[in-house]
């Protein structure tokens, strides 16, 4: 049975998505970020890079989210466009590497800079807010013309859109605010969450109790680099 390490945070959610959609048995492992799990060499040797998600399916194993999404998508032949010189695999491709290299970075580091990082942080926050805007921004305006991301087709690019849209408002710290600068993304969250696949995949979260509280000993397994501020 395949295995499939997560947590509750976006990019997991992404996977838990895909796995539902493809209606896939799936075994799943938690591992708690906050207690430091994702350090342990077991784990590691699943993922060198010592982030969730990442899954072994037999003798395959992949790590990174929307790398697994992809895999996955094409060894069922579903929720992707298979004709590898296609125009459609080629629009699929472009957005899934947009949301993998610009929406889930920058909007991770703008919640890091604006909920976790320590004063002084206003040039930081100001740079990752205004990229984070601008990313979504990009993704606002292309569903201005069309239904889903690629298309009038369902596909990986909506689940991986999904996975960070659902903490837009948190993201921005912009609130009730959020929406009605992106109403388009909200539309389109709206219909993926609507899905039974997106509702199983949310119940995920309730298989495990994760550490909810941001102590010492969970800032320093999360945020290791600010280790080398206290030897400075």
């Amino acid at each position: 049975m395949l295995k499939f390490f997560y947590n509750a945070a976006p990019n997991p959610m992404k996977v838990a998505l895909l796995l539902e959609e493809l209606a896939l048995p799936y075994e799943a492992i938690p591992v708690d970020t906050r207690k430091g799990e994702q350090f342990d060499p077991a784990f590691k040797a699943v993922n060198p890079n010592a982030k969730v998600p990442a899954i072994v399916d037999g003798a395959t194993t992949v790590f990174d989210s929307n790398a697994i999404l992809l895999y996955l998508a094409d060894r069922e032949g579903r929720f992707v466009p298979t004709d590898p010189r296609s125009p459609e695999r080629a629009q699929l491709l472009s957005w899934l590497m947009f949301i993998a290299s610009g929406i889930g970075p920058f909007s991770g580091q703008s919640v890091h800079f604006r909920h976790a990082a320590p004063e002084p942080k206003e040039y930081a926050l100001n740079r990752y807010d205004f990229e984070a805007h601008r990313h979504w921004g990009v993704l606002e305006a292309h569903l201005a013309q069309r239904t889903f991301m690629v298309g009038e087709t369902y596909s990986i690019v909506d689940m991986a859109f999904w996975g960070w849209a659902r903490l837009l408002p948190y993201v921005l710290g912009t609130g009730d605010a959020t929406w009605s600068q992106y109403p388009n993304a909200k539309r389109l969250l709206d219909a993926v969450s609507a899905r039974p696949a997106a509702q199983r995949a949310e119940a995920i979260k309730a298989r495990h109790t994760f550490k909810t509280e941001m102590d010492d000993q969970a800032r320093a397994f999360m945020f290791p680099q600010n280790e080398r501020l206290k030897k400075a």
